[in-house]
């Protein structure tokens, strides 16, 4: 269901024009020439420009030439080569390219460009079009790359294998986001954790419906999907790599995969985004997937609560109080809350499953997009070290995030008046912090983070994922399990 032809990626030493490539890229930055002589014609005339976003098309024998503007060369990074390699390879894709060679900027001719070109390449590939109708020619079927060439002074073989397997975990998490409810049930998202365990021998997955969840003691979570004729799930993932050592990772993903907002019921105006409530779910299953296919050195345990959130005759309501895994008791002030509650249990289940790190992932609030926009995640975090090292992970990846204060003026906002907590404050104000401290009581001493990814899990507008699933975080879980593999 999920997959689709993989493109081929390869590495070169020698220079475009040697290999079989149907269409040829360079970069330029400002104030810079280039050695292909069609191309520097098409700069001096001004008919190419190379501000950064600028293309230009060019043709000399049966090849077809492509040159992308890249702005000034002490701006540039990973991430000016991830939008420039996404906005090269869909205008190749659209002139009907079938096999593409990039040619790295002199001077970013290195592992971490050289990965980033091939992630904004296979970001730019992915189409969701199940639902539609096939096209009834060859000659109405939009272009597709089948091949992706890297040229470089030194092999990069091994670095754009890494980058392809992220790439396209990114891309499988977005399917899981954009197809819509009535087909990506919790049971559906389910059975996509067990068709990856069932590919890889390292991988173990256990799911557990209404029933089991009850029994756990997990009484927020299961008043969410008491709500909902469809079986919630409780996915559990496990992955012990070769000669793992250092903490073992909990990753948590929020999955309600649609949400009305209960009793508390949302407005009807782009309700149909809801569907995008399960994307810290879809995240955390694609990464570890993808940690599990790169053979990476670590324990992970991975803890995704899939639900619904209905309105219904047997739906939980405001004013409701519920027992938490962990024992505390919450009051439900808005049924609308719901992923705080089904994270707290999931969090408390990591922790007894033997995670020493957490990291969720929840498209939380509302208020997170407010501060933040699409540009970064809200972070915040009870440890110092813990956050520095996701922050990094943030930076080499692109998938950007901001941290926000953690400070016991906001956890007195979360007290609740008949029960230990509540779940939504009164007023507007600091909603994405809250809702953080929120979660903090059910840490305890373990090194915790939270990214809300509300901001960035859909509608990017980035050149690699404008629209739909963004795929935002797995990228990040990556490099993360990565960074701690190679501490340890």
């Amino acid at each position: 269901m999920y997959s689709r032809e993989r493109m081929r990626v390869s590495a070169t030493t020698q220079a475009p024009s040697t290999t079989a490539a149907d269409t040829l890229t360079l970069f330029v930055f400002d104030g810079e020439d280039v050695a292909e002589p069609v191309l520097q014609a098409l700069l001096d005339s001004g008919e190419a420009r190379r501000s950064d976003g600028s293309l230009a098309l060019a043709h000399a024998g049966s090849r077809r030439w492509l040159l992308a503007g890249l702005g000034k060369r002490e701006r540039f990074d990973a991430e000016g080569a991830r939008a420039g390699a996404a906005r090269l390879a869909r205008r190749a894709a659209e002139l009907g390219a079938k096999s593409l060679c990039f040619e790295l900027p002199q001077g970013f001719d290195d592992e971490a460009t050289a990965m980033a070109v091939v992630e904004g390449a296979i970001l730019a590939s992915y189409r969701f079009d199940r639902y539609k109708e096939p096209p009834a020619s060859d000659a109405e079927r939009s272009g597709a790359l089948e091949e992706l060439i890297i040229s470089a002074p030194s092999d990069l073989t091994a670095a754009l294998a890494r980058a392809q397997v992220v790439a396209e975990a990114a891309n499988a998490a977005r399917t899981l986001q954009d197809t819509p409810s009535n087909d990506m049930t919790p049971t559906a998202l389910a059975a996509r954790a067990r068709e990856l365990a069932a590919e890889l021998d390292t991988l173990t997955v256990e799911v557990e419906g209404r029933e089991q969840i009850t029994a756990r003691g997990m009484g927020a979570f299961a008043a969410v999907a008491r709500g909902s004729y469809e079986e919630p799930a409780l996915i559990t993932l496990r992955y012990e790599g070769p000669d793992a050592s250092g903490p073992t990772i909990g990753f948590i993903g929020k999955a309600v995969t649609f949400d009305t907002g209960g009793i508390s019921i949302k407005p009807g105006d782009r309700m149909e985004e809801m569907k995008y409530d399960m994307s810290g779910g879809a995240v955390v299953i694609e990464a570890i997937g993808a940690i599990a296919r790169l053979a990476l050195p670590v324990r992970v345990i991975g803890v995704v609560g899939a639900t619904e959130n209905m309105p219904s005759g047997r739906s939980l309501k405001p004013g409701d109080i519920v027992r938490t895994l962990a024992g505390l008791s919450v009051e439900v002030n808005n049924t609308d809350a719901e992923g705080r509650l089904v994270l707290s249990d999931c969090m408390a289940y990591a922790i007894e499953q033997g995670a020493q790190r957490l990291l969720d992932l929840a498209t939380l609030t509302g208020a997170c997009l407010v501060a933040l926009g699409h540009s970064h995640a809200a972070l915040l975090s009870n440890d110092e070290e813990w956050c520095a090292e996701i922050l990094a992970a943030a930076a080499r990846t692109g998938e950007l995030a901001w941290r926000l204060p953690l400070h016991r003026e906001y956890a007195k906002i979360v007290e609740g008046t008949f029960a230990d907590l509540n779940n939504a404050p009164g007023g507007r104000l600091a909603g994405a912090i809250t809702a953080a401290e929120f979660l903090h009581r059910f840490a305890g001493d373990t090194p915790w983070a939270h990214l809300d990814i509300a901001g960035t899990a859909w509608d990017l507008g980035r050149a690699y994922a404008e629209k739909g699933g963004s795929g935002y975080g797995v990228r990040l879980l990556v490099d993360l399990a990565a960074g701690v593999a190679r501490e340890h």
